[in-house]
């Protein structure tokens, strides 16, 4: 049998281990070590294992060991004459001397014990674990490797410090039970650990805080609560001293003095387990007075507040400087960028006796890049509505929320209108060109991207917001006064490339519309103020990109929108619902119902609710599921009632129109085509956003048999064909869907066109044009050619190959395949046949499914019911229910 490891409750410290492993070695062996650490690091853990190996003891005192090995703990509480008597004993040839002490106080006694112990020996510094040392820990305790999530959890709340991690693990196996243990082991089931907070340890640390000194103990709760370990702080919210750098002086050696107690880590602060001790034994007006004291000293030294408000929140905190504090902290969460919402700081400086309209636009701000688009409207209404008693600042920054959230509404126009009014008072004007372009107007457009702002009118000033915002100027009425030009911020150049992009991609060239928004989403990737945009730069390029071809770029851009969160909560589901109407265009139905079903239903705004109505028509619609679509077209329409027209929303009003048609409702759509199709003519019929509309009423034209429609959409594609590879596949597609109507059928040439739909992301519909054809020639060769082309596009299965090359397989030529099901009752193609019957679809309907002729559905249907002997359709029903579920 193996001796025991003499260092095994050293575990996860390996340079102790080692000092303890070379003693026991060799104990008659001269060795003299300094062991320095701060409480809890495991000094005297590492003393009994070098004594134990000795064969002697631990003592505290130099009396009584004029020879043999001598192991002396806590060393820096020892008298003066103690530590020289240390000093000699070091020195003496052959000694044995082990003496462990903490990092503070530093006088010259210790350090010079510290230089002599260290004359042939580096000292031995403990300090924390790391995760590996606490899995160390946790294994010898529980007799097997811990789960990692414990492992994390104990070293995140410890800081690694031995002493913590040791007493954490033993208190979480003693309030989990013996019987439980094995939830704590690295092979538990899923979810089965759970963690106990430990709170007899909370208290056992809290009462030791009171064993401290006073001094050290106001240090660390101070530090607890968000003070830094910054002299200026400190000095002050001490009550130290600060004459001639004594106040500093006397900080320095209170934070050493509380490391070497362990109350605070290495890198400043407690560690989480010590801080919610602190915080656990210190009186709740306590804090509150400390957190109070703290945030105004650093109100006063313009230092961070955001700590200390964040402790003051809901503690009913109230008086001047009070709403300081938390208005402060508002600003500061504001001007940082960061993504916690500061609405509740602006509401608690209300609440502590700050003016309520003066605050307002901040509010609004607030709101709006937490996603709370009704409270942001109602904060900036209310300053919209005081014009004559706020300041320009605060009447702009209203006016910038409430127009974006105006456009998140589907009002754009409303919101171009707020840009016009704001472009007198130096709001920026490229900000409000996609909404111009969006409803319209191009030449204003124009006009606002050359034209300067004028100059801003300084804060401070007694002129009101009324005075100076008093009439709506335009943006092309008149020679622009020159100013200063605009800070080159990250928001202003990606509001540029905005614009221009927006611009270029009705008047110029869709490449370069494309890489200037693509350009803008980058530069605003890590700002949160893109909340104040009226659409995100990555939505836009998505729109673009789609429209262009460039499906992988747009899947990439809106991607990487949903990672960094761009555009803030309020523009995730618009994020979301693109990437679903990517897949859709791609025939991924499963994914693009994913993305649907990631963002909810319950309240989306007017734009994300169209955009979201029309992909779940389209995923029924082209499923071929009537009897949903039914029920979904209501909501759609409500939709279409609250979103009016504007140059953004032309796709999903393209597939509403086919799906009104298709439900013989087209009466729903037909103010809302008309409103678009004078959009595009105010801004010269842009082949980039006109196409897409015009493939969409094609469409619906087929549907509803409107030969004359039809083809005047399909001359209007013709047009359109040099805009874009995607208009000129649509281009080159559209004359054989107006052949088909008389079935007439190319078949090379419609190969062709579905292929090249599916070259710009159009597989699905590629794939029905093939399908469509094929089942309206007489050619059967040709038939299996385009039956082939279609399943390829769709993702489906291709026909197996025919038994004689020269002849195509029966149901290429729109027969049922002679072949006999192998369970005596339903061939594989009869059973798909079947379900889709049980569904309700009709047998064009089915036949449009799976490729085949209405006729051959009609075939496969009565040979199954010759086969399964039903003599009525009841009949046939129920037996299908039974064999295909």
């Amino acid at each position: 049998m193996s001796e025991p490891d003499p260092g095994e409750a050293l575990a996860g410290a390996p340079a102790a281990r080692r000092l303890v492993r070379a003693v026991a070695a060799d104990p008659g062996a001269a060795l003299v070590c300094d062991v320095v650490g701060p409480a809890g690091a495991g000094k005297t853990t590492t003393l009994r294992a070098v004594a134990a190996a000795w064969s002697t003891s631990v003592t505290d005192t130099v009396e009584g060991a004029e020879e043999g090995p001598l192991v002396v703990d806590d060393a820096h509480d020892l008298a003066a004459q103690a530590l020289d008597l240390l000093c000699e004993r070091a020195a003496l040839p052959g000694a044995r001397l082990v003496v462990a002490r903490r990092t503070w106080p530093r006088t010259p006694q210790l350090a010079a014990l510290g230089a002599a112990l260290s004359t042939h020996r580096p000292p031995l510094v403990l300090g924390t674990l790391d995760r590996t040392g606490v899995a160390a820990r946790a294994a010898r305790l529980l007799g097997g490797p811990a789960a990692d999530p414990l492992v994390e959890h104990v070293h995140t709340k410890t800081a690694g410090l031995p002493a913590l991690v040791d007493r954490m693990l033993a208190e979480i196996v003693e309030r989990i039970g013996p019987q439980n243990r094995s939830r704590l082991l690295r092979d538990a089931p899923p979810g089965s650990l759970r963690v106990p907070v430990p709170t007899g340890l909370l208290d056992q640390l809290g009462h030791r805080l009171w064993a401290l000194d006073a001094r050290v103990r106001e240090l660390a709760v101070a530090v607890a609560l968000g003070a830094p370990l910054d002299a200026e702080v400190l000095v002050p919210l001490l009550g130290l001293l600060d004459s001639a750098g004594g106040g500093i002086d006397e900080v320095d050696e209170l934070v050493e003095e509380a490391r070497a107690a362990a109350v605070l880590t290495p890198s400043g602060g407690p560690a989480p387990l010590v801080a919610g001790a602190i915080l656990r034994a210190v009186p709740e007006a306590r804090r509150l007075e400390i957190r109070r004291t703290l945030a105004e000293i650093e109100l006063d030294r313009g230092g961070s507040v955001l700590t200390a408000a964040r402790g003051m929140l809901g503690t009913g905190a109230t008086g001047t400087r009070s709403a300081e504090v938390f208005t402060a902290a508002g600003d500061e969460l504001t001007r940082t960028d960061a993504d916690e919402d500061a609405g509740p700081f602006y509401a608690a400086a209300v609440a502590a006796g700050a003016p309520a309209l003066p605050l307002a636009a901040r509010r609004a701000e607030a709101a709006i890049r937490a996603g709370r688009l009704d409270d942001a409207l109602a904060e900036a209404d209310q300053v919209l509505s005081s014009l004559d008693r706020v300041d320009v600042d605060d009447a702009l920054r209203a006016g910038t929320v409430a127009a974006a959230v105006l456009a998140h509404r589907g009002m754009l126009a409303r919101s171009a209108e707020l840009y016009r009014w704001m472009a007198g008072a130096g709001a920026p004007t490229a900000l409000a060109i996609p909404a111009l372009v969006g409803t319209g107007a191009l030449d204003e457009a124009q006009a606002a991207l050359h034209v300067p702002a004028p100059p801003p009118v300084p804060s401070g000033t007694a002129t009101s917001a009324g005075a100076v915002l008093g009439a709506p100027p335009g943006f092309g009425g008149g020679p622009a006064t020159g100013g200063p030009a605009r800070p080159p911020t990250l928001l202003a150049g990606a509001e540029e490339l905005t614009a221009q992009g927006v611009l270029d991609s009705v008047t110029g060239s869709p490449t370069r519309a494309l890489s200037q928004l693509a350009r803008a989403a980058a530069l605003l990737e890590s700002s949160t103020r893109a909340a104040l945009l009226p659409d995100t730069p990555a939505a836009l390029a998505a729109l673009v990109a789609v429209q262009t071809g460039e499906l992988d770029v747009a899947k990439s851009l809106l991607e990487r929108a949903v990672t960094v969160r761009l555009g803030g909560p309020a523009a995730a589901a618009r994020h979301r619902l693109l990437l679903g109407w990517i897949a859709l265009n791609r025939g991924a139905f499963g994914s693009a119902r994913a993305h649907l079903d990631a963002i909810g239903r319950d309240a989306l705004e007017p734009r994300d609710e169209l955009l979201a109505s029309a992909l779940e028509v389209a995923l029924a619609r082209r499923a071929g599921d009537l009897a949903s679509l039914m029920p979904l077209w209501g909501r759609a329409r409500e939709a279409i009632v609250r979103h009016p027209v504007d140059l953004f929303v032309l796709q999903p009003l393209g597939e509403l129109a086919i799906a009104a048609t298709r439900l013989r409702e087209p009466s729903w759509v037909r103010p809302h085509l008309d409103e678009a199709e004078a959009l595009l003519d105010r801004l010269g019929s842009p082949p980039l956003w006109a196409a897409p509309l015009h493939w969409a009423r094609l469409h619906a034209a087929i549907l509803a048999e409107d030969r004359e429609e039809a083809t005047g959409h399909a001359a209007a594609l013709q047009g359109a064909a040099g805009g874009s590879r995607f208009a000129e596949a649509m281009a080159v597609a559209a004359p054989h869907w107006v052949a088909l109507l008389d079935s007439h059928v190319d078949a090379g040439a419609v190969e062709a066109a579905a292929r090249g739909l599916h070259a710009v992301g159009l597989s699905w519909d590629g794939g029905k044009l093939a399908g469509q054809a094929a089942i309206r020639t007489d050619d059967r060769r040709a038939m299996s050619a385009l039956l082939t082309c279609a399943r390829a596009l769709q993702g489906q299965q291709s026909p197996p190959a025919p038994a004689r090359p020269q002849e195509p397989a029966p149901e290429a030529a729109g027969l049922p395949a002679e072949e006999e099901p192998a369970d005596g009752q339903l061939s594989d193609r009869e059973r798909e046949v079947a379900a889709l019957v049980l569904e309700g679809l009709t047998y064009k309907q089915i036949g449009e499914k799976l490729f085949i002729s209405a006729k051959t559905v009609e075939h496969h249907v009565a040979r199954m019911r010759q086969r399964l002997g039903s003599t009525s359709r009841g009949e046939l029903f129920a037996q299908l229910k039974r064999i295909v579920g």
